[in-house]
């Protein structure tokens, strides 16, 4: 009988997990079966500390064997422990279900006896829950590192999806910080777990697809030296060789004491200046080179796409009637779905900047880098140009979503447009 306080502690240690999101799978239902991960996706929100509210988001122990020096649950820190066993973790995920408190499970797990026996148990629950519970609803597992890859490719064909989270951006920092892991335990898993997705795909398996909603993986930002070049290159390197679906970048926050850990916290700002690059390298046609050099960080004052575009005036300004969606796609306040907006509807006539406020363009970042009908009225001078997005980038408020966010604000927060 699984108590409460197992499940507090084993609940509140999933929380630092920040690589799950809406599902995007298509996994085929079974006939008979309750829940459902392949029609609209899991409705999800986050909590201000990270959680997905609609996911039962639970670790199967928190009595780990490494000892990764930012890790609460390392195995030297002073905190209570606790484990569940497969059968528990199913009947709580069914009965959550049926009382509508989820409607998808994220499962992780401290590394416990060994990454085999970890492994097998996590998939156990999966294979539990789909074959004995008949769940048909999101499964999302956290592989772990250094497990035999067998095991790992048997979950892949029950779960929706997976995550091996690098947690940190390069070997050096692994070897300080978490020397039980390295690049290798975590890179290969995710290159396997491509070739598995690749193989049905091109054997068009339409039942039993591993992972039909893909990858995603976590870095932790400012724990260690790298620099948002280093860390945008990588990113690059995961979505374009090994078909991520999502990196999450967990912002440093120093929740255990360590001499190798800084002290401060490395704030919220970067981690949001890395999600808008993140945007647009995937939806926006960007490379890292053009965004931020190698040793380089994204700038504090401007997102990266002003800081792009102010580093490339003699590009600018573009006539909205005429410019190719490449380029539309590089204009400060016109974000992605606008840019195909603007495409279509100028096949009837020629827009003008009347017509730009109607589609809800961000005239106020967007007017400094276009012209309608060849009129210009932006700045005339790179200094006003940028203080006037000083200005409009000081009005937004750039904050964690809440379950309680206005539907305005978290609209324009999940869009990513820029």
């Amino acid at each position: 009988m699984l108590d409460a306080t197992t499940l507090q502690i084993l609940t509140e240690s999933a929380k630092y997990d920040v690589s799950c999101s809406s599902s995007g799978s298509r996994r085929a239902n079974t006939n008979g079966g309750i829940g459902n991960a392949s029609v609209g996706g899991i409705c999800h929100s986050f909590t201000p500390d990270g959680r997905c509210i609609s996911l039962l988001k639970i670790l199967m122990s928190n009595d780990c064997i490494y000892d990764c020096e930012y890790c609460p649950n390392r195995r030297s820190a002073d905190v209570k422990r606790a484990s569940i066993s497969p059968e528990d973790i199913c009947e709580l995920t069914i009965n959550f279900y049926k009382r509508n408190y989820i409607e998808g499970l994220f499962l992780s797990s401290a590394v416990f006896g060994s990454p085999d026996r970890t492994m097998e148990l996590l998939t156990e629950t999966a294979i539990k829950l789909r074959k004995e519970y008949h769940f048909n609803g999101y499964i999302h597992i956290k592989g772990i590192p250094h497990c035999n890859d067998d095991l790992a490719l048997k979950a892949a064909k029950y779960a929706d999806r997976m995550s091996y989270n690098i947690e940190l951006p390069s070997e050096k920092s692994l070897k300080l910080l978490a020397p039980q892991k390295t690049k290798n335990s975590i890179i290969v898993p995710m290159q396997k777990l491509r070739s598995a997705q690749l193989y049905d795909k091109e054997n068009k398996i339409k039942r039993n697809k591993s992972i039909p909603a893909g990858q995603t993986t976590q870095m932790i930002i400012g724990a260690s030296p790298e620099s948002d070049g280093q860390i945008l290159r990588l990113t690059e390197y995961m979505y374009r060789n090994i078909g991520l679906k999502r990196v999450y970048y967990s912002s440093y926050v120093p929740v255990v004491q360590s001499p190798l850990l800084p002290a401060k916290p490395a704030g919220l700002l970067r981690e949001h200046r890395l999600y808008q690059a993140d945007w647009l390298i995937r939806f926006y046609g960007f490379d890292v080179e053009e965004i931020c050099g190698n040793g380089e960080n994204l700038s504090d004052e401007y997102d990266p796409k002003c800081a792009w575009a102010l580093k490339n005036m003699q590009l600018f300004p573009v006539e909205i009637n005429t410019a190719p969606l490449e380029m539309l796609l590089r204009v400060p306040g016109i974000g992605a779905k606008s840019a195909y907006k603007i495409t279509e509807a100028r096949k009837f006539g020629r827009l003008d900047f009347d017509n730009l406020a109607k589609m809800r363009i961000v005239l106020k970042r967007a007017k400094h880098f276009i012209t309608c009908k060849g009129k210009f009225y932006g700045s005339g001078s790179l200094s006003s140009i940028k203080s006037a997005l000083l200005l409009s980038g000081a009005e937004e408020h750039n904050e964690q979503l809440s379950m309680f966010s206005e539907p305005t604000t978290a609209l324009s927060a999940l869009s990513g447009e820029l």
